[in-house]
């Protein structure tokens, strides 16, 4: 059955789509392109994500509205971290503040009577000091007492946190052999958290499409849909895999976590109506992993070819004079998400080797962890003034400020998730005209080697790295050249790929996305 068109402030629409995503939508390209695309092309587009506020915020992205939803996480915690291991750590302190309170309360105490003691001494009173030796005895040993079931409760908290016991291990294994990709209920229950936030709301939108993205999501978007068909409204799911999740470092260190995520993306997968990922080597992982009848559409996460007077008239920061540097500055950019895994300690390490090279990092927190410690390791290399760490700018200005640098860097590690994909800074570095260095993961390496926009590199091997970066500065206009190869550029736009995700829309709309999820189902049971 075909969309039924609805009417958004005086204008008719193809349908509904709800986007969801569980970040606050700052920061993610892909998610504010795909959500301001579809309003341009005349979908009634509301985004979904998550708020870091306990309040409701809005705003617009062209003719598609962004709302964050606070997402309470009580269930963050697994439930034995809220009970007390009587057999596990019988001295420990039950869950939650008790244990800092109690060793506050007692240094407070011995504070208190060693300042009576003093003044006992200076008013020269026997009695009074003997009248404190019972209570300064008693508080000695309770802060003994105390401090053995804090250090208790310290431990009991990490194990918890670490649930690499035998019996932490039996029991992850046995939830996942009785309850199979069920099992994420168990194994990592805030994944409700994120239902019971945007479920009702998604409800109320009553939407003709839901397009959940990425891992989290595609569970809630999955739920909803089955509550909307329930009804007997005809309700299409969209599931864009950005990621293959096996393949990733997990950032959640809890043994659980991955699994859990795992689980409940397999559980969930069976009921898409279509599936887009970010590359074709991807999208055949995820066909084989998730047995899906039709091969996931290609959406790639390309910069904008064009974009808007409005957007085009607001002035684009110079990324030389936030670093300080001159145009005849050797300048090396990187640009986007920052972890260990992404391999930015070989841009800082190679420093002291390119005694002229200039390297800024363009992240969305200047100041995590990860930054501090690589800012620290520039100041111990004694090259703390070549280090320049900026924050994002808006996505349609992404091009334009990485421009004014002399090379991009992917300095990424051999993960199977990074094997396999052209990631989004690879296609901004290249509108931007940057001659590359990138690691030699699969998609990507074999990409440049073909083009010939840039050098390949050993993943941390920093002699190779300080090679390529040499052999780029250069013969820079050599490998820009790469660039002005016929249709090259055009491919790699945003528009292109606009154009795909509104004709997956358009082929759920009219009824013709593929079988049914109930159907798709029914084959692989006879199967």
């Amino acid at each position: 059955m075909a969309a039924e068109n609805h009417t958004v402030t005086g204008r008719s629409t193809r349908g509904r789509v709800v986007m969801l995503v569980d970040n606050g939508v700052n920061g993610d390209s892909r998610v504010q392109k795909e959500a301001r695309s579809a309003a341009e092309a005349g979908w009634d587009v509301i985004l979904l994500g998550r708020s870091r506020s306990k309040k409701e915020q809005s705003w617009q992205i062209g003719d598609a509205e962004v709302r964050l939803l606070p997402v309470p996480g009580p269930m963050f915690r697994r439930r034995h971290e809220y009970r007390r291991a009587v057999l596990r750590s019988p001295l420990a302190y039950r869950p939650g503040p008790l244990a800092s309170y109690r060793r506050q309360k007692v240094k407070a105490w011995r504070t208190d009577l060693n300042i009576r003691l003093i003044i006992a001494q200076q008013q020269g009173s026997v009695f009074g000091r003997l009248r404190l030796l019972a209570p300064r005895l008693v508080s000695r040993l309770m802060h003994s007492w105390v401090n053995l079931r804090y250090r208790k409760t310290q431990a009991l908290e990490k194990r918890r946190k670490a649930m690499d016991s035998a019996l932490d291990r039996f029991t992850t294994a046995f939830w996942r052999k009785t309850m199979g990709d069920r099992a994420w209920r168990r194994l990592d229950p805030h994944l409700w958290d994120f239902e019971l936030a945007y479920g009702k709301v998604i409800d109320e939108l009553k939407p003709d499409i839901v397009h959940a993205n990425d891992f989290r999501m595609l569970g809630v978007g999955a739920r909803a849909t089955l509550r909307a068909r329930a009804t007997g409204r005809d309700v299409k799911l969209v599931w864009d895999a950005h990621e293959f999740l096996p393949g990733i470092k997990p950032w959640n260190s809890h043994p659980r976590w991955h699994i859990a995520q795992c689980a409940h993306e397999k559980e969930y997968s069976r009921h898409a109506d279509a599936v887009m990922t970010v590359s074709d080597t991807l999208a055949g992982m995820l066909q084989e992993r998730h047995r899906l009848a039709e091969r996931p559409d290609i959406v790639l996460n390309a910069p904008d070819g064009e974009i808007s007077p409005e957007q085009a008239a607001e002035p684009v920061p110079d990324l030389r004079e936030l670093c300080g540097v001159a145009d005849d500055v050797p300048l090396a950019v990187y640009s986007g998400a920052a972890a260990p895994q992404r391999g930015l300690d070989i841009m800082v390490e190679s420093l002291p080797h390119l005694p002229e090279v200039h390297t800024a990092f363009v992240v969305l927190n200047t100041e995590s962890d990860y930054m501090k410690s690589l800012r620290a390791r520039a100041e111990e290399l004694g090259v703390g003034d070549r280090l320049h760490i900026l924050p994002y700018v808006p996505h349609y200005q992404v091009t334009r400020f990485l421009a004014a640098a002399d090379v991009g860097v992917i300095p990424i590690h051999h993960w199977p998730n990074h094997e396999i994909a052209l990631i989004t800074k690879f296609f901004e570095y290249s509108h931007a005209r940057l001659p590359l260095v990138v690691s030699d993961v699969k998609t990507m390496g074999a990409m440049v080697e073909q083009t010939g926009q840039g050098e390949v590199f050993r993943a941390e091997d920093l002699e190779d790295y300080a090679r390529a970066l040499k052999s780029v500065l250069g013969d820079a206009e050599r490998y820009r050249a790469a660039y002005d190869a016929p249709g090259l550029l055009d491919q790699w736009t945003w528009e292109a790929q606009a154009e795909r995700l509104d004709a997956v829309y358009t082929r759920l709309s009219a009824g013709k996305g593929g079988r049914p999820a109930a159907e798709r189902r029914g084959a692989e049971a006879q199967a």
